[in-house]
Formats: structure tokens, C-alpha cells, sequence
């Protein structure tokens, strides 16, 4: 009943939080108003700049938000205890992850869509623009490299989820066809394609396509990794309407459809319990609820900050600030939709947020199976998965669907069936975010070669293949210590990938900072900015300068220094010190005088 009530209350929560807070920033400190124009409609090229109704947005958005960040992340913060996880997830998501990600669409859009590294070389100073937009692109460069590896590794664990995220792309372009040039209703072709993708998930392991997903399963992540650039190549240069958005309107109908059963298992498998007869279990969290000190996982670095930095996504992401303000300030047509999909879409990644670790601490606990094929259940389940640092950053993944799975299955669907769809869920998020990455990558870079006056850059042809081509570069080699093989290529965004963490918290540290300064700037309120920008500010430095200088594995004074990861990070906190240096110097200047127009 804990788990179940956990469940309900969070929902309450959230639905309280938007309709009071979220309200309150909407109508009395953003001003909102519905008669103001919109960047999609100022400057509608029918390629970015695309008016589109807010539940379309809010497709695009949350898919592309959520990525895997608040599965993994909260699945493997569990390791320090469920309720640190879930009070950071509540609190954060509702005061510090919704508030950036609802400002930085709203500052873009009062900006000509413009995003907000670009922003910041007006409202703090010229030279943050190139810093700012230095640290964009490093942090999308990793993404880049590292997805088309994540992709690969969840098709591998869960085969059966191939074809139904393969199918997904000739529906999204035909839904992207019939709305744009039609100009039909949504509401059939959304019943269709849902019903099609369902259909994918209950038989597309049936006969050949068993095989077909098996074969592709075996291909090594260097073909993966190749596929995926290339199609996020494409992804990224047709116009918004064709493929991006529509194929990340379907997977929200799928994944916000998915959610809602996992919802409704979890309230079966709590008043009821799970299974049948005499062996029926009852739905309990099985995990402890805070593991610090003597009872501190092995391996796993200090609960603070990396509690913060690992649940990232699920709570505040600096990578959101870009897709508020990189696409979706493009494609919204009323200036009042920018509650429902900043700001809603951010609650409702907390919400995901809340049901992982749910999964992962009380679902995982009806029955998992080992590496021996037995099923463990209630509290030896648990151990299994987060014994120690190594094996939960292994398996965190694993654990979700195993969860999750079983409450879907609670509502008597096969176990084969849940897992498919899981496996679909998790494949999803990963794909939408990475050809997202790829069009904000694009118009990164864009920005970039004009602040350095170099107009080949502002191509989005050459931008884009400059963009994925660098990421292949890194992602194509093998991962450290690894020898040049073609089981091995694909894995070079593992060398990168420890910097993330902390560069995408630093990101959004960033992102209240030009939020700020464009409130101070108006004379308007900032308190409510101003803590979480502190926060978000020292938090990702702190992580950065622990894992440079602070035990064995330090970067720069560990047994095995990492001398790329250290100069990198050094780098990375010498830019955050620049930009803060900036923004001191042009506070006490800044209140009241408006920014030069964009």
C-alpha cells in the first residue's frame, strides 16, 4: 500500500504544482498572453519555424526531454536509498527542473526562437555567447556519441523491441504528410498509428520478424552507430513537420499510453497483489530507504552531490534549456501553450521519474530472474541489482524493465508482452533524444559560425554533417584500453561520457543565469530564479572538482590519472568561471536597462 500511495501522492503533487505554481509564473511573473506573436508565426519557413497546436509540441518535447536520463538516472540513485531519490525528484522536477525548463522556452520565445546560448551574448555579455555555446556543443557532441551505443545495447538485451521502434518511422512520416498537408483532424490518425504500434509490440517477434530482430540484435554497435548518425543526419535537415516532430508525437501517444499501464498495474498489484493463488505476493518496497554511512553501497561515490548529478533528467537537465529553446520555441503557435509544454512536460518526466524508482525498489521485488535463470524475489531481487556501485550502473536499465514489466503484468498480460514493451519504452526515449541532439547540434553550430564569422558553418548542410561526422569520429573508436576490433568500435563515447554528468548541471546553471539577467533586466521578480540558478551553479562544480582531485579514481590526482577527462573538466570549470567572472562584472549594471533587441 506504500508503494501504491507514493504513487498517488506524487500525481496529486504535480497536478497541484502546475495548476498553482506553474499558473502563478504563466500569468503574474511571465505575463503570457495569447495576442502576442510567436516566433513560429513571425518567421514560418515551413522548414524550423512551423506553427503547430501545443499537444503536437508537447510530443516532441517530453520525448525529447526524457531520453533515457530519467530511467537510468533515478534507477541507479535508488542504490543510496528510494527516499533521497524521491524527495530530490519531487522537489527538484516541481521548483528548479520545471522552472528552467519553462523559462528558458519562454525567454527564447520572446527572442525570435533564438536559443539561449545565443541569448546570452545580449543580456550578460558578448564574449558568453562563444562560451556558452562552446559548452553546448561539447555536451552535444557526448550525446551524440554515446546514443547510438545506448541504442544498440538496449536492442540487444530486449531484441524483441526492434521492429516496433523500426516501424515507428513510416508512421510518423505519414502522420507528418497528413497533418501538414491535409490539414486533417489528428485525433484518427493518432487511434491508427497508436493501435499499428501496439500491434508491432504483440507480434512483432512472431515468426520472421524474430529472426529479422535477432540478426539485427547481432550487428556490432559500430553499424548502430552509423545507421543512427545517418539518420539523425536526416532527421535534423528536413523540415521540422516530416519526421522529427510527428515521430516524436507518436512515440509520446505510445510512451504516455505505456505509462498509464504501468500506472494502473502498479494500483492492481497494490490493492490485489501479484499473481494467483497461495503464491501470491504483495506489492512491497523491498529496498532500504537510505544507505549512508556503515551501510553506504561499495564503490559508489558520496550522496552528495552525486545523488543530483546522477538522477540529472529526472529532476533538472541542463539539455532541456536547449530543447526548450531550440526547437520547441519554434513550433509553438500561442504564447499561452508555453505552460503546458515547458513546464507540464518537465512534471510529467518527474512523474516518470517517480515510477522508475518505484519499479526499481518495490516492482523488481515480485520476481527476477538471476544470471542461473531462478527468480528471486523481495529483498534478495533488490540485492542483486544494487549490491555494489559496478553492478547497479550495469544493470540499472534492466532493473526498470524487470519492474516495470511485472506491473503490467499485474493486469494479466504475458510476461513477454511487458517486456517487449519496455523495451520499446526505453529504445524510444533514446531515439527520439538523439535525433533531437542532432537538429539542436545543428543549430549549435549554426550559432557558432556566425559569432566567429564563419559562413560555411551557417550552412545547415555543412553544420550537420560537421556535427555528426566529429560525433562518429569519437563514438567510432573503441572504448579505452580496448583493442581496435569490430565488437569493440562504437564504444568511444564511453572515454567521454564521465564529463556529462556535471557538464549537463552546469548547463542548466547556465540556463537560469541568462534567465536571470533577462528577468533583472525587466525589473521583474527573481528570487524563485535566483536559488536554483545558485544551486545549479555550485552543485555541477562541486561534482567536477570531486571527481578532478578526490579519491583513487581522480581524474587528475587518482592511481590511473585520466589526463583527457582532467583537462577537459578543468577547461570546463575555467569556462563557468569566465561566464560567472562576465556576469558579475554586468550585474550591478544590468537592473532595468534592457538588452540589445535580437
Amino acid at each position: 500500500m506504500q508503494t501504491l500511495l507514493i504513487a498517488v501522492g506524487s500525481l496529486v503533487a504535480y497536478l497541484i504544482a502546475y495548476h498553482t505554481y506553474g499558473r502563478w509564473l504563466s500569468r503574474k511573473i511571465f505575463g503570457l498572453n495569447p495576442a502576442n506573436k510567436a516566433p513560429s508565426i513571425e518567421f514560418e519557413d515551413g522548414d524550423d519555424f512551423v506553427p503547430t497546436s501545443k499537444g503536437v509540441v508537447f510530443g516532441h518535447h517530453f520525448t525529447s526531454i526524457a531520453g533515457t536520463g530519467p530511467i537510468v538516472g533515478p534507477a541507479l540513485a535508488v542504490i543510496w536509498g528510494w527516499v533521497p531519490a524521491l524527495i530530490w525528484v519531487l522537489f527538484g522536477s516541481i521548483f528548479i527542473g520545471a522552472v528552467h525548463d519553462f523559462g528558458s522556452l519562454v525567454v527564447s520565445m520572446r527572442n525570435k526562437g533564438q536559443t539561449v546560448g545565443d541569448i546570452s551574448g545580449r543580456v550578460l555579455a558578448p564574449r558568453t555567447r562563444i562560451l556558452f555555446l562552446s559548452i553546448l556543443f561539447m555536451a552535444l557532441t557526448i550525446v551524440l556519441a554515446i546514443f547510438g551505443l545506448v541504442i544498440a545495447n538496449v536492442f540487444r538485451m530486449f531484441p524483441s523491441s526492434i521492429f516496433p521502434c523500426v516501424v515507428q518511422t513510416p508512421i510518423a512520416a505519414a502522420i507528418g504528410f497528413w497533418l501538414h498537408k491535409k490539414g486533417k483532424s489528428l485525433l484518427v490518425p493518432s487511434i491508427v498509428a497508436l493501435g499499428v504500434m501496439y500491434l508491432s509490440v504483440a507480434f512483432g517477434d512472431w515468426g520472421f520478424l524474430h529472426s529479422f530482430n535477432a540478426a539485427l540484435a547481432a550487428w556490432p554497435v559500430i553499424a548502430w552507430v552509423i545507421l543512427l548518425l545517418v539518420y539523425s543526419y536526416i532527421a535534423s535537415v528536413l523540415p521540422v513537420w516530416t519526421l522529427l516532430q510527428p515521430r516524436d508525437y507518436i512515440n509520446s501517444l505510445q510512451l504516455l499510453s505505456a505509462l498509464g499501464l504501468v500506472v494502473v498495474g502498479l494500483i492492481v498489484a497494490g490493492l490485489f497483489g501479484f499473481g494467483s493463488g497461495p503464491e501470491k505476493q504483495a506489492l512491497e518496497i523491498v529496498a532500504p530507504a537510505v544507505r549512508m554511512g556503515a551501510e553506504a553501497p561499495a564503490g559508489a561515490p558520496w550522496i552528495f552531490p552525486f545523488l543530483f548529478v546522477t538522477i540529472a533528467c529526472g529532476a533538472v537537465s541542463g539539455f532541456h534549456c536547449l530543447v526548450s529553446s531550440g526547437t520547441s520555441s519554434k513550433q509553438l503557435k500561442c504564447e499561452t501553450d508555453a505552460q503546458f509544454v515547458g513546464y507540464g512536460s518537465m512534471l510529467t518526466e518527474g512523474f516518470l521519474a517517480v515510477l522508475v524508482i518505484l519499479a526499481c525498489v518495490a516492482g523488481i521485488g515480485l520476481g527476477v530472474p538471476d544470471a542461473t535463470g531462478k527468480t528471486l524475489t523481495g529483498e534478495a531481487a533488490y540485492i542483486a541489482s544494487y549490491s555494489e556501485w559496478g553492478t547497479a550502473s550495469k544493470g540499472a536499465i534492466s532493473a526498470f524493465v524487470s519492474g516495470s514489466g511485472n506491473f503490467i503484468q499485474a493486469l494479466g498480460v504475458g510476461a513477454a508482452f511487458a517486456t517487449a514493451l519496455m523495451g520499446v519504452f526505453v529504445a524510444s526515449f533514446a531515439a527520439t533524444t538523439m535525433d533531437s541532439a542532432c537538429r539542436l547540434q545543428r543549430y549549435v553550430t549554426q550559432e557558432l559560425g556566425a559569432a566567429i564569422h564563419f559562413k560555411p558553418l551557417m550552412n545547415k548542410h555543412i553544420a550537420t554533417i560537421f556535427a555528426i561526422t566529429l560525433a562518429g569520429l569519437i563514438a567510432g573508436m573503441p572504448a579505452a584500453g580496448a583493442d581496435y576490433s569490430v565488437e569493440n568500435l562504437g564504444k568511444g563515447g564511453l572515454v567521454l561520457w564521465p564529463l556529462f554528468g556535471a557538464t549537463n548541471q552546469l548547463l542548466g546553471g547556465l540556463a537560469f543565469l541568462v534567465i536571470l539577467f533577462w528577468m533583472w533586466r525587466r525589473n521583474m521578480p527573481i528570487w524563485f530564479v535566483a536559488i536554483p540558478a545558485v544551486f545549479m551553479l555550485i552543485l555541477p562544480a562541486v561534482a567536477m572538482v570531486s571527481q578532478l582531485f578526490v579519491g583513487d579514481a581522480a581524474w587528475l590526482t587518482g592511481k590511473n590519472p585520466n589526463y583527457l577527462l582532467a583537462t577537459i573538466g578543468i577547461v570546463t570549470l575555467a569556462l563557468e568561471a569566465w561566464i560567472l567572472v562576465e556576469a558579475a562584472k554586468a550585474w550591478p549594471k544590468a537592473k532595468g536597462v534592457l538588452e540589445e533587441a535580437a
